[in-house]
């Protein structure tokens, strides 16, 4: 029966917003441009670039051994190329005079080239060894990080779709982490191995001649504190142009998948100059953070070559004088080159960092986004067991004073006060106008939404304490807009039962009526229906849809408009196979056409949020109220 303490109109609810407890990205500030900024990342340009990175660090630890090999051969590479200086320095103060080779030692020449050649033999296996792990490392880790990212994002509520386009999403999930695979796949390895040879080079010249070092180490210190302050102007720039990507992506998925609608309105040219108009943002952002990457690039080698330049030059004064010797100068030389190029190699393998950090920061946040809806631990049961859902059929359903309101439009009250009871095998009808909160209800029991006041119980059980899994799993549902994945007729039915055979396919489609056209289809049930079933009608789209509730067979029974897009024809044969279905299961039916719930066991009229009357079609058809109306309207006609 009806529970309703509470008179038709009036509510004792009571909204309080609730405290934000989601992802930091949905912490956004309105600004006059009407667009949103993320106050979290304001933050994050403050955080160090290595300090946003070393989160990808169990991402490594899960591939140590590889990390390892890398690492050696990359010390081996580095030693391999910091030899060579030494072997060339003995060649031209021991192996040459100024009149030519010296005659006591001729085999000396031959002796440093084979020592040259091998270092060469072994700096190539090791690069390449080298290049083998951290491109695997690089595809690998990418891979678990997309598989983390959107394992995660489909743990999240609507609400977290309401402020993030799934575009931006799936821009996430591509473009960022093809950045994060270049950083592991190659510009760290590629920058530690300069880096390397920077303080390895470094070394050297210490040794070679410590005055002359001493100098274009002060210089080189220099030179690096512009290098990096101007290398966060890169650091905000690439975020910038990163998010303008996103922009473009996720209004090109919006404009595809509404494409029967733009060309039904004759908007391809408005779209096109719309598209036009974001990818252009996006080159325009990208143009900026190019041209100070090139103005990083440019600095770091003019600052860095220079400062070598000059000390080289006091060298030569020094070899002209007599106090440094030619092969020392050669040796002192070789490492000042590799200083210069492993330095401008490393400034610019840093604007690559600047550019992995931010996109880094924009997984994370996915990554460590935390759904507002949490499971519980508990199983539905029956009343009087512990039985398993799947054991028993039927549910009880009770609303108790339920209020809710749209986290997007927390003024509005979408819900008031609502309160019945639902037994277990019994038909409910939902019906009221647009905007009522029929599908509330129906977002409510799935745990979409938590009310804002008031309890909702399934045998016995509120449903926080139950664990989502349990909850959604004794629930079927089929929505107005038939949802059909691009698969197999036969993969789109199973979806509701993974288990099923194909036998217990085809009774389920046989249940709703979908059987005989998908014989008729070219492959039967094999036949791929199309990215979202587009080589269906709709009616058939949704037959599959109530065939996929159906082979799940759940104790709850959620039907939004499920007859909506049939003729009427199919709806015949569709709602029979529904009333059998609902047989011996609780059924919550949403219909605007009356004549498909007049045999429900109760309907409850919904008006505004509130529960404005309850009872049978004969009982309402006479009370002169909401349903009276409807009813008159509709059958009348």
């Amino acid at each position: 029966m009806i529970s309703s303490p509470h008179a038709p109109g009036r509510s004792n609810c009571s909204i309080t917003l609730p405290q934000s407890s989601g992802p930091a990205f949905r912490q956004k500030t309105s600004q006059p441009n009407g667009k949103l900024i993320n106050t979290e990342r304001t933050t994050a340009d403050k955080t160090g670039n290595w300090a946003i990175l070393r989160q990808l660090a169990p991402y490594l630890q899960k591939y140590r051994a590889r990390v390892l090999v890398s690492l050696a051969a990359l010390l081996v590479a580095a030693a391999a190329t910091l030899a060579m200086p030494v072997a060339f320095r003995y060649l031209i103060d021991l192996g040459f005079t100024s009149g030519g080779i010296t005659g006591s030692s001729p085999g000396y020449v031959d002796t440093v080239f084979l020592a040259l050649f091998a270092l060469a033999t072994l700096l190539a296996l090791s690069t390449a060894l080298r290049f083998y792990c951290v491109s695997w490392l690089g595809d690998r880790i990418t891979a678990d990080l997309r598989n983390d990212v959107f394992s995660q994002v489909l743990t999240q509520d609507p609400q977290f779709f309401e402020d993030l386009k799934t575009g931006e999403v799936l821009s996430r999930l591509s473009a960022d982490t093809t950045l994060i695979q270049s950083l592991v796949g190659s510009s760290i390895s590629f920058g530690l191995r300069n880096a390397i040879l920077f303080v390895g080079s470094l070394i050297m010249m210490l040794i070679t001649n410590l005055q002359l070092a001493g100098i274009i180490v002060g210089l080189l210190l220099l030179v690096i504190i512009p290098i990096m302050l101007f290398g966060r102007r890169v650091r905000r720039l690439s975020r910038d142009s990163q998010d303008k990507l996103a922009d473009s992506s996720a209004m090109a998925g919006e404009i595809l998948n509404a494409m029967d609608i733009v060309q039904a309105f004759v908007r391809e040219r408005f779209e096109t100059n719309r598209y036009t108009e974001a990818t252009n943002q996006a080159f325009h952002s990208a143009i900026q953070r190019n041209k100070s990457r090139s103005i990083l690039t440019a600095m770091a080698i003019v600052l860095i070559f220079g400062a070598i330049v000059f000390v080289l030059w006091l060298g030569a004064n020094a070899v002209v004088s007599g106090s440094l010797s030619a092969g020392l100068l050669t040796q002192f030389m070789l490492y000042a080159a590799i200083v210069g190029t492993s330095g401008a190699a490393t400034a610019e393998v840093y604007s690559d960092i600047q550019r992995a950090a931010g996109a880094t920061t924009r997984l994370l946040e996915l990554l460590h986004a935390t759904p507002s809806i949490t499971s519980g631990k508990a199983a539905i049961t029956t009343a009087d067991s512990t039985q398993s859902i799947a054991d028993f059929t039927g549910a009880h359903v009770h609303f108790d004073n339920v209020c809710f309101s749209y986290p997007s439009r927390p003024q509005e009250k979408s819900l008031q006060g609502i309160s019945f009871t639902a037994n277990p095998g019994e038909t409910i009808a939902l019906v009221g106008p647009s905007g009522a909160g029929k599908t509330t209800v129906l977002q409510l029991l799935l745990r979409f939404y938590d009310p804002v006041s008031g309890v909702i119980r399934i045998n016995g059980t509120e449903l926080p304490a139950l664990s989502l899994d349990s909850l959604r799993n004794a629930i079927g549902l089929v929505s107005q807009q038939s949802v059909v994945f691009s698969a197999s007729a036969l993969d789109n039915i199973r979806y509701g039962n993974l288990s099923a055979t194909e036998e217990q396919v085809r009774l389920a489609a046989i249940d709703a009526q979908a059987d005989e056209f998908i014989r008729r289809l070219p492959d039967g049930y094999h036949t791929y229906v199309g990215e979202r079933g587009t080589r269906l009608s709709g009616g058939q789209r949704q037959r599959l849809s109530i065939a996929r509730a159906l082979l799940k067979n759940p104790p709850l029974l959620l039907l939004d408009e499920a007859t909506s897009a049939l003729d009427a024809e199919s709806e015949h044969k569709v709602q029979d196979a529904l009333e059998r279905a609902m047989s011996g299961r609780t059924t919550l039916v949403i219909a605007h056409r009356l004549a498909t719930i007049v045999n429900a066991d109760r309907i409850i009229v919904l008006d505004q949020g509130r529960l404005a009357e309850t009872g049978t079609h004969d009982q309402l058809s006479r009370n002169n109220g909401v349903y009276s109306r409807l009813a008159s309207m509709q059958f009348n006609h």
